[in-house]
């Protein structure tokens, strides 16, 4: 699968595992705040779910690095584009929590 260069697989592998570490992340948390480790509050409005969706949109900088070692061009476009297009959403979704 690493192998192949193309801007599809690059795309989908882009949406596709941001999608899963935000999940893992954020019921990571849950199961963290029922447990009593960490604090039901945040520091402001949606802190917890800005803070994972960021983890997991860097979660693209692992099969970026490969790719780039690779020099699978089109692969890396393909994560390029779908990291943009997910830091576009997060802008447009949180950023009225973050002017406040």
């Amino acid at each position: 699968m690493w192998n192949k260069n193309s801007l599809l697989l690059g795309l989908g592998m882009g949406l596709l595992l941001p999608a899963l570490g935000f999940l893992l992340i954020y019921f990571g948390y849950t199961q963290l705040e029922e447990s009593g480790i960490v604090s039901q509050r945040g520091f402001s409005p949606y802190f917890r779910e800005r803070t994972s969706a960021v983890i997991a949109i860097c979660l693209n900088l692992i099969p970026l690095n490969a790719f780039l070692k690779r020099r699978a061009t089109q692969s890396m476009r393909g994560i390029v584009l779908a990291t943009i297009l997910l830091v576009i959403l997060w802008v447009i979704y949180f950023g009225q929590y973050i002017i406040s």
